[in-house]
């Protein structure tokens, strides 16, 4: 009897393991702007902006409206960053953003 009761507290465990990542929330924060960016292949105007991280895919609203979606990777730094920040290349492409207090930056893939 206990060999059952373990084999079936052992399934239940793995079972749980598995089913956790599927109810983890995306990370969310809402960014600033403060010129037009290019997420993916849409432009956005200065302005507050919502980011949905969730594993490599993020999606980008602005008020109740999806605006931008791509691909990323989460990445860890040295530091902690003092503030949120959104760096931009040469051609106004995201190219990461910084979260205030937290190690790891997320870099757009594109």
């Amino acid at each position: 009897m206990k060999s059952n009761s373990l084999v079936r507290t052992a399934a239940l465990l793995g079972a749980l393991a598995l089913a956790v990542p599927v109810f983890a929330k995306p990370f969310t924060k809402t960014i600033s702007i403060t010129q037009t960016a290019k997420v993916g292949k849409a432009t956005l105007q200065a302005g507050e902006y919502r980011l949905s991280i969730d594993g490599n895919k993020v999606s980008v609203t602005h008020g109740k409206d999806q605006v931008a979606e791509s691909e990323g990777r989460w990445e860890d730094r040295d530091s902690k960053s003092s503030y949120d920040a959104v760096l931009l290349g040469e051609n106004g492409q995201v190219k990461e953003v910084r979260f205030a207090g937290q190690k790891r930056v997320f870099v757009f893939s594109e």
